[in-house]
Parts: structure tokens; C-alpha cells; sequence
């Protein structure tokens, strides 16, 4: 501007270094740029003026969780001319968001938690049918349960069959404790509302004091995040995905999501544990000498339940008929379920397993039978089975039913009933289940119909006799002799 009162604009902007544009703007308003600012006002007019104090916000400040649509449907019924379609959906919803921001109601604030060596557990189950896992290629519905130390993040897993039980958290706790060879100070899980889930009023007081009391035998300290708030278990949520993409990740690089057995499929989640562990030692060596040190034995990880064994030859849990050796009828037994398995006991001796089974919501009964329970009575009564509610539950294995189906298809029933009874005697008698599968299957495949006493010639060269030229070493009796006399 000094210059100006010499030169030409032109000239006075080239010896500033100015363009001639930047020139003539600073000639027409010295002002700097921060001074020139405009205030921004609004281009169209405010379509909520007229009902926004008088009528929006008495209910925004009745009640501050309304939803902008909800006003706005309000306002298209009371005054449909003013406001006959959607256009001011989006200026209303930032409209309340901007008076919720300035007017609303408090909101809760998480409190990051810095963990302490030894301080906490956390567990919780997570459920797997994402990861696609076929068991000899059904679906495999299940969960995993999951425990994780918040100060090192080592974890435990186990396959869970069924629901999120107090038997199936109290034992494999158990098992993540005695794994890791101590006992944090505190257990933190869930609300533990599935548990509860149709449970009356003493049969949920009930679970609360074997859990307590699960923890007292521990030494630990239970408790529960608030119900709905996942965020109070946030180190075990946060540890849920990440190791549910680390199954996925193995389960890619491991090409199929088949597994033989149920126990192949658990013996994979504790390898891919074990090294995710790995990675962690020198964090849980300084969690393990915090630690308390385990009690001198584990407490109750099961329900107990009082069955009577009927002429039927079996009992009832939770609605399941699991079948009992016929020495057994009349007999109370205890039943200790588990999550994966029942166990029946007579006195103190365990006298039945079997693997657990759930109940169908359309009320039909399933039935859990051990053949070997049943094949005396069954072979004195051939003629039983054809009829019999459980007969599909009687055979042991997939070859053993096509057996069946191959039978009662050509032969009449009397002689289709005791041909199979027959197989079924064979296979108990002989303890040979798997390898005459094998041969009833290559008979089938051949188009015949199996028969035991023709099958049975074909074991027979699986036998082996003992030689009668083996060659034992008698010890000399005179061993003895110099043995007692170095005693006195």
C-alpha cells in the first residue's frame, strides 16, 4: 500500500509480490483475510421453526429416547399439509441430536481397568456354529466355554455340547484351573441368565449356592458383570473373537472342517490353545507366583439326580431314556449329570455311562441304548425288536441299520428279527462291534444278506492261539533261599 502512493496497481503488486487479482482485492478491503470472514447464515428458511419449541421439544423433554421418525410421523398426522412426505427427515434427526448433545440425559462412562497379576478370571461361552465344524459330516451345534487371566490374557477351551449350564461352567472351570496349577483371586462371569432359563425360583436359588459355593471351595471371589452390559466382561468378549478367527484361520490352513470324532475336533481347540499359551509365558510366569495354590482336590462339577431303573430296562433324565444292565431293574440310582455325559451309580459303584443326550422340543422321546444292556433279553425274545421304540437306538453303528433295512425288506419278520438279533449277539459275544461292521458292509455291497454263523467263519482267522513252544525263564528257587536269609 506504500507503494501504491507511487506506482500503478500493477506495479505496486509485483514489488510486493502480490498477482494483480491479490492486488485489487487487498485495494478494494485492506482488511486481513481472518477479518473478512462472513457469517454463514442460512440459505432456506427452517422448516421446523414453527413446531419445533411448541410441539417438538415438550416431547423430546418428556421423554429424551423419542426417535426423530417418531416425531416425525407425529407431525405428519397432526399437520399432513406442512408436512406430506419426508424431506425434513434428516434436518429433524440432526436437529435432535444436536439438543441431545446440549440437553440430554447422562450417559453411563466405561472405566478402562488396569489388571493386576493373580487378580482376576473371566469366563464366558461363545457360540462356535460360525466356524462350520462337521463331525463325520453332520453339523456340529455346540459352544465353546472360555477363561481367560485379564492380567497375562492366558486362555482355556472347551468344546460345550449343550447350553450354558452350572455343569458344564463348574467342570470346565475346573479343568482351566487345574491346567493352569493355581487360583486367581477373583472369578468374573456373566449374569449367567441362560443358566437360569427355565428354572423356577428354588431350582435358580439353588444353582446361586452351588455356584457360591464352588467358588468358596477356590477361595476365589464370584461375580457377575450387570445384565446386558458385556462391556463389565470385556476382557473375555474381546478374547471370544479373537480366538474364534484363530479356529477359523486353523481350520483354513488345516484344508476341511471335517473331523473324525468329536475327540479330533476337541484335541485340535487344545493344540491351537496351547500355542496361542505359548506366546504368553513370560507374562503368566509372573501371574503363576501370584496365584493361589489349588485346593487338596476338585468339588461337585455335576447335577445329581435320583432315577429308578423299570421293567423297561432303563431310566429317565431330563425326559431321555438311557438304558441300565437288566441286573439293575428296580434299583435307585444316583445319576450325576455332566455336560457331555451321565454317569449312574449304585452305592458308590459307578455301574452306567453314557453320552449325554437332549430332549426334543416337539416332545418326541429319544432314547440312549447301550445294546450290550439288552441283547440277553432281546436274544430269549427275537420277535421284540421289530416293534421296539428304541430299536433304531440299539444299533451301534450305520452298517448294523442298513443291516436291518436290508433284512426286514427280504425276509419275513420272524426270520428278519432273529437274523439281527443273532448279529448283535455275535458282535457282543465275540467283542468284535467294528470289525463285523466292516464285514456286513462288504457283504450288503456284494448284494447278500448277512448272516451271523457265516460271518462268524470269517472272524475266525483273526484269532491267534497262543504257541505252545514258548520258551519261560523259571527264576531259582535258591534266589529265594539267600533272599530271606539277607532279612534276618
Amino acid at each position: 500500500m506504500s507503494d501504491r502512493l507511487q506506482y500503478s496497481q500493477r506495479a505496486a503488486a509485483a514489488r510486493a509480490g502480490f498477482s494483480d487479482r491479490t492486488g485489487r482485492r487487498i485495494e478494494a478491503d485492506p482488511r486481513l483475510p481472518s477479518q473478512r470472514k462472513p457469517v454463514r447464515g442460512r440459505t432456506v428458511s427452517d422448516p421446523l421453526a414453527a413446531v419445533w419449541e411448541p410441539v417438538l421439544l415438550p416431547i423430546l423433554r418428556g421423554d429424551p429416547a423419542v426417535q426423530a421418525i417418531t416425531l416425525l410421523r407425529h407431525l405428519q398426522l397432526t399437520d399432513p399439509e406442512s408436512f406430506p412426505d419426508d424431506r425434513v427427515r434428516r434436518t429433524l434427526e440432526r436437529r435432535v441430536r444436536d439438543w441431545r448433545a446440549l440437553n440430554g440425559p447422562e450417559r453411563d462412562v466405561i472405566f478402562r481397568q488396569t489388571p493386576e497379576p493373580g487378580g482376576m478370571a473371566l469366563s464366558d461361552f461363545t457360540d462356535a456354529s460360525a466356524l462350520g465344524v462337521t463331525i463325520a459330516g453332520q453339523p456340529l451345534a455346540h459352544r465353546l466355554f472360555h477363561f481367560v487371566l485379564a492380567y497375562s490374557g492366558w486362555e482355556h477351551a472347551a468344546v460345550v455340547l449343550g447350553g450354558e449350564s452350572f455343569p458344564a461352567l463348574a467342570e470346565n472351570l475346573q479343568n482351566a484351573l487345574w491346567t493352569l496349577g493355581g487360583v486367581p483371586h477373583e472369578h468374573r462371569t456373566d449374569s449367567l441368565s441362560a443358566a437360569y432359563r427355565n428354572l423356577d425360583a428354588d431350582a435358580a436359588a439353588d444353582v446361586t449356592r452351588r455356584y457360591n459355593d464352588f467358588c468358596a471351595h477356590y477361595g476365589m471371589l464370584a461375580s457377575r458383570n450387570n445384565p446386558g452390559e458385556a462391556h463389565d466382561n470385556g476382557a473375555v468378549e474381546a478374547h471370544n473373537n479373537h480366538l474364534k478367527t484363530a479356529l477359523d484361520q486353523g481350520l483354513i490352513l488345516r484344508g476341511s472342517r471335517d473331523f473324525t470324532t468329536l475327540a479330533d475336533w476337541r484335541r485340535f481347540v487344545d493344540e491351537l490353545v496351547a500355542r496361542r499359551n505359548r506366546r504368553r509365558e513370560a507374562a503368566v510366569r509372573t501371574e503363576m507366583a501370584v496365584l493361589r495354590p489349588l485346593p487338596a482336590r476338585r468339588t461337585t462339577d455335576f447335577t445329581e439326580v435320583v432315577a429308578r431303573v423299570t421293567r423297561t430296562g432303563g431310566f429317565l433324565v431330563h425326559t431321555v431314556f438311557y438304558s441300565a444292565p437288566s441286573q439293575l431293574i428296580g434299583k435307585r440310582l444316583r445319576v450325576h449329570v455332566y455336560d457331555d455325559r451321565i454317569e449312574a451309580f449304585l452305592g458308590a459303584t459307578r455301574v452306567v455311562t453314557h453320552p449325554r443326550q437332549r430332549g426334543r422340543r416337539d416332545g418326541v422321546r429319544v432314547h440312549c441304548v447301550n445294546y450290550r444292556h439288552v441283547i440277553h433279553a432281546l436274544r430269549r425274545k427275537p420277535q421284540a425288536l421289530a416293534g421296539s421304540v428304541y430299536r433304531d437306538g440299539l444299533f451301534p453303528r450305520s452298517e448294523y441299520s442298513e443291516a436291518w433295512t436290508a433284512l426286514s425288506a427280504a425276509l419275513p419278520r420272524k426270520d428278519a428279527c432273529r437274523r439281527m438279533v443273532d448279529l448283535l449277539w455275535l458282535a457282543h459275544d465275540e467283542g468284535c462291534e467294528a470289525e463285523l461292521a466292516a464285514l456286513i458292509a462288504d457283504t450288503l455291497g456284494h448284494g447278500s444278506l448277512p448272516e451271523a454263523h457265516a460271518l462268524k467263519q470269517r472272524l475266525e482267522p483273526r484269532r491267534r492261539d497262543l504257541p505252545d513252544d514258548t520258551p519261560v525263564a523259571l527264576t531259582n528257587l535258591a534266589s529265594f533261599d539267600a533272599l530271606l536269609e539277607g532279612r534276618v
